[in-house]
């Protein structure tokens, strides 16, 4: 049985080809690809690629300024934040998040929009493997390009399980009977009736955005369109502790805010959502309010406060 795509390449010896992650004293991170007769230069003084080749993972290495730098193959983590850009990469933390609540499974048939620099790529394909699909929308050329360099560099060549289509996932998605949707995008909710058609019951629609606008609209859409079980927004945050001795503490700096997931649970075609048991906050949908529905809510308000003065001219008359 041939083993997964990338799988040699995270286990053995240092061979040519492999990604090194160095770590100073100080454990700043630096990262190159192993070449046979090639040296590596820092500040701190050189020392050749050879010294690494056939050496075993964790192994220490002395530059000539008799600085020591250990050597491991970069986590999948590490190196999605320091692969070449072209778009703003998908974090560790919210890509971990999109596989655990979109359930992100061995042989899942997952569509992505807004690929990016590659990053939530990379962490999609390692989870559905080589037996997976996933179909990959990317409006931009140029980072569609840079994705696909930064995924076969990662897995040693073409992944068997990815198909990157440049343009517009509205325009060109053809595949059906799909388990997961994965839109990281500006507008998700633009392409709520191209996906709902491609995804099975049960499946999972997952939207990663930036900002509060985005959240609120993304989410009233989903509940909008009917064919969804209640959207489930949130975000995460990650805070490192302090550890020496007697001394633990929280970090001075945290990740925060990086971006809002949302995921919903694809209904049975003709089956309608159930009645939500829930009382908005007064004026969540007043006048102001600019989302789906929100002729309607604006209308609901007119009505209300037409009724209001009719009553107040009422009262007014009877005295």
């Amino acid at each position: 049985m041939s083993e997964p795509t990338g799988a040699a390449r995270r286990r053995g010896p240092f061979e040519v080809g492999d990604q090194v992650q160095l770590t100073d004293p100080k454990g700043r991170h630096y990262t190159f690809t192993l070449e046979a007769g090639k040296n590596f230069h820092t500040h701190k003084g050189s020392f050749p690629h050879d010294e690494l080749i056939g050496s075993p993972e964790g192994s220490v290495v002395r530059t000539t300024g008799n600085v020591a730098y250990l050597a491991l193959r970069p986590l999948l983590p590490d190196y999605v934040l320091s692969m070449p850009r072209g778009a703003a990469v998908v974090y560790p933390k919210d890509a971990g998040q999109i596989l655990a609540f979109a359930d992100i499974f061995p042989g899942a048939r997952v569509v992505e929009a807004g690929v990016g620099s590659g990053s939530l790529s990379s962490f999609l394909l390692r989870a559905i493997g080589d037996q997976g699909m996933l179909h990959s929308y990317e409006r931009r050329p140029d980072f569609a390009e840079i994705a696909t360099a930064n995924v076969e560099r990662y897995f040693g060549g073409p992944h068997p399980a990815w198909q990157l289509t440049v343009g517009d996932l509205q325009d060109n998605l053809s595949d059906t009977d799909v388990d997961r949707v994965i839109l990281d995008m500006l507008a998700p909710w633009e392409c709520l009736e191209a996906v709902s058609k491609a995804l099975v019951p049960g499946g999972i629609l997952c939207c990663y955005v930036a900002t509060t606008t985005q959240l609120s609209r993304t989410v009233e859409s989903i509940r909008e369109f009917g064919c969804y079980a209640e959207p489930q927004p949130w975000e995460s945050m990650i805070r490192n502790w302090h550890v020496e001795g007697l001394a633990v503490r929280p970090d001075h700096r945290m990740i925060g805010h990086t971006g809002f997931l949302v995921t919903a649970r694809r209904l049975a075609d003709g089956v309608e959502p159930p009645m939500r048991r829930r009382r908005p906050s007064k004026g969540a949908y007043g006048e102001d309010y600019d989302g789906p529905g929100s002729q309607s809510a604006a209308k609901t308000a007119e009505t209300a406060a037409t009724a209001s003065v009719e009553t107040t001219a009422g009262s007014g008359d009877a005295a």
